[in-house]
């Protein structure tokens, strides 16, 4: 006899399992979190969208300029510093700031979105990190540490509304969609490090025009996103409110793992190249190695998320791919040139696994996606504020010492403290709180 055809009961229930089942395939596709989700004005339908393939470029080009104005930065940071007489302190707290900015800005996007939409956010903040990158590149010290800030908090607000817009109008293809906008932010930042230092040496060896060149994708991309600052949306009047997340250990656990994961993704986007020029490499050398580094980050931010979903918890995925990325780290500090480019290849493939699963651990630590996405804001506002303390680190070590040699011990303290973090975070286990229908 079939129970599931036999007994009503069973057969309800046997259903109720397997929409479970397919709503949870569908938020492990979904990487991308919606901060805006627990905003009733800012919650949205799908566009009534005539060129869907404006919008996709579009978004292609702003996720683009979410990484140059960081990535940028590292390559010319020595030739900066000689020029405005910068100490490695004061060059670490440059590398500090548009990180730092990324955590304290970020809740602002959603509020910013019910009060103008997101739509026009976002062209705003594109115009504003295009009179950063300006600001830091024209106006000597005060004008780089000010236009760093602006182009950090425009990031920073950018970052949480372009993820809710993809999701929103690319609902059935967010799997797909998540791979576009990985790819062109690896995509962005590689061509940041690799371009910029041949970019300034084409311009007579002037940093600062090396540095001002990126306002032209930011401006190019303000261009392309302008027709959707038009577009209509049909509005849900549905808030959600989920209370007690920064009193669950499991959540902390989830942004530590977050930021400690990310401080080490910022000491490569800010410090590597000086490091790498301080074994002998020159400055286009260093800015390349960076940049094949980051591109190989493409190849395991896709694959790690499926891979860590196999089995029945994400620890010792989280163990293999932070041990990768310290020994990638450790390689391009002490091991002979010989093998550089290898070690920079393990550590690419190290971050961007370690990136890609603290996004998956977001979902899989929800019940719901409104948890999801207050999971998400935590997770980048303290995170990120957290991850900024170590590429200042960097520049207070190296300058107490005069050299390299002591940053393993901030790469080991870091690691280890992701690790602990993420063998907690990686159980399977949901965050004790749920979403609240106000």
């Amino acid at each position: 006899m079939n129970l599931e055809t036999e007994n009503p009961m069973f057969s309800q229930q046997a259903s109720h399992n397997r929409i479970t089942e397919l709503k949870r395939t569908a938020e492990l596709e979904e990487l991308l979190i919606d901060a805006e989700a627990d905003d009733a004005e800012v919650q949205q339908s799908h566009p009534l969208l005539r060129r869907p393939w404006l919008l996709l470029l579009g978004l292609i080009l702003v996720a683009l300029n979410l990484r140059p104005a960081l990535s940028s930065m590292a390559p010319m940071l020595s030739e900066v510093s000689k020029t405005l007489g910068l100490s490695a302190a004061q060059a670490g707290l440059l590398t500090t700031l548009p990180v730092l900015c990324l955590g304290l800005f970020a809740p602002l996007a959603p509020v910013l979105a019910r009060r103008f939409g997101a739509e026009r956010v976002v062209l705003g903040i594109l115009l504003m990190l295009a009179g950063g990158i300006i600001l830091r590149s024209s106006f000597g010290e005060v004008g780089l540490f000010a236009g760093s800030v602006l182009a950090g908090a425009s990031i920073g607000v950018i970052g949480v509304l372009l993820p809710g817009i993809v999701k929103r109008d690319f609902p059935t293809q967010a799997g797909t969609m998540t791979g576009v906008y990985t790819m062109a932010l690896c995509l962005g930042a590689a061509m940041a490090a690799g371009a910029t230092v041949p970019l300034s040496e084409h311009f007579d060896n002037s940093w600062a025009l090396g540095l001002g060149f990126w306002v032209v994708p930011a401006l190019v991309a303000a261009m392309f996103w302008l027709p959707q600052v038009g577009q209509k949306h049909g509005a849900h009047h549905v808030a959600y409110r989920v209370r007690g997340l920064l009193r669950d250990p499991l959540a902390w656990q989830v942004t530590l793992y977050m930021g400690l994961q990310s401080s080490l993704a910022y000491i490569v986007f800010g410090w590597l190249p000086s490091i790498l020029i301080g074994r002998g490499l020159t400055p286009t050398q260093a800015g390349l190695v960076l940049s094949g580094s980051v591109i190989v980050q493409l190849i395991s931010s896709l694959a790690a998320p499926w891979l860590a979903t196999r089995g029945k918890d994400q620890r010792l995925a989280i163990v293999i791919v932070m041990a990768m990325t310290l020994g990638g780290l450790f390689g391009c500090l002490y091991a002979p040139l010989d093998g550089l480019w290898g070690w920079a290849i393990v550590l690419g493939l190290g971050q961007g696994a370690t990136f890609s699963l603290a996004l998956t651990l977001i979902v899989l630590r929800s019940r719901d996606a409104h948890v999801a996405a207050n999971l998400s804001s935590m997770a980048q506002g303290f995170g990120y504020t957290l991850a900024s303390m170590g590429p200042f680190a960097v520049g207070v070590v190296h300058d107490w010492t005069g050299g390299w040699s002591a940053l393993g011990w901030i790469f080991a303290v870091i690691g280890l403290g992701a690790i602990i973090a993420g063998l907690g975070a990686g159980r399977s286990l949901y965050v004790q709180v749920e979403s609240e229908r106000i």
